[in-house]
């Protein structure tokens, strides 16, 4: 059996999918008063750009069941089954429209709830395709990608929390709200929802905070693969990049990929941390 493989934009592939054969359905953010298509017609930057200049604030709205059909109509034509990766269902209602657009497609879609985001679901992509190509069956990634699912790590900081609180996804990192200037929020994916993690004075204590969840996270794991993602300066990922090197653990850095503006919408600037995950 072929398998084809569709994404939504906000697993942050863009510009690795094609040469993967991945198809990426967008989501879109809604920004000045038109309707944008993540990484095709928006970037971070024009959003914090006309944020700063005084234009309201961004939000974002998933691809309609229609959106969906099409891709799937498209995958079809050199593929017998899709298996459809999507964003976490508690951040987002993409899952909720391919679930809808699967059901023209009886027994030939199955959709994925990764209860992640960006990198996230990059990694969880990349390990679909990876299997696939070595001949495994959809039974066997979907066991590989419900393991990934139930046991990875993700740490990042941002900025403000300003973007998440009014785009209503700051979860359970609402307590960190009101914190004492300078102070950095450490943020994780619990269940699909954002939440806190921790918080640090200043940057270079976010930094060592994060490298050391993944150190003990990493105890007893041999083979460890790591994706980096960020809308920060590239310098401070770069600083970031070299303590966790610094900490000599059995990792394999896969993917260092910027995010796109509907994460963007969601965090804001200043964003970078990692997911892992152990083989």
């Amino acid at each position: 059996m072929r398998i084809a493989i569709v994404t939504d934009s906000t697993s942050d592939l863009q510009t690795r999918a094609a040469e993967m054969g991945v198809e990426v359905v967008p989501l879109y953010v809604n920004f000045k008063g038109k309707i944008h298509k993540d990484w095709v017609e928006i970037t971070p930057s024009d959003i914090f750009e006309g944020v700063k200049a005084g234009a309201g604030m961004p939000s974002t709205s998933q691809p309609s069941p229609v959106d969906f059909k099409a891709a799937y109509e498209r995958a079809l034509q050199h593929a017998d089954h899709v298996l459809s990766i999507h964003i976490s269902s508690k951040l987002s209602g993409t899952v909720q429209s391919a679930q809808l657009a699967s059901q023209e497609f009886p027994g030939k879609v199955t959709v994925f709830d990764t209860l992640a985001a960006s990198m996230g679901i990059g990694m969880m992509v990349e390990r679909a395709k990876e299997m696939l190509d070595q001949g495994a069956d959809l039974l066997q990634v979907l066991v590989e990608l419900e393991r990934i699912r139930s046991d990875h790590i993700v740490r990042f900081t941002l900025a403000t929390l300003d973007y998440l609180k009014k785009n209503g996804r700051i979860g359970g990192a609402q307590a960190l709200l009101g914190s004492l200037l300078g102070i950095k929020p450490i943020l994780t994916l619990k269940e699909g929802r954002v939440e806190a993690a921790g918080r640090a004075r200043g940057e270079k204590k976010a930094l060592a905070e994060m490298v050391e969840a993944l150190k003990t996270w990493s105890a007893g794991r041999q083979k460890i693969r790591i994706y980096y993602l960020y809308n920060a300066e590239e310098g401070d990922v770069a600083a970031f990049k070299a303590a966790v090197q610094a900490a000599g653990l059995p990792l394999e850095e896969r993917v260092t990929s910027s995010i796109g503006g509907v994460i963007s919408t969601h965090t804001g600037p200043g964003v970078y941390g990692f997911y892992a995950y152990s083989l």
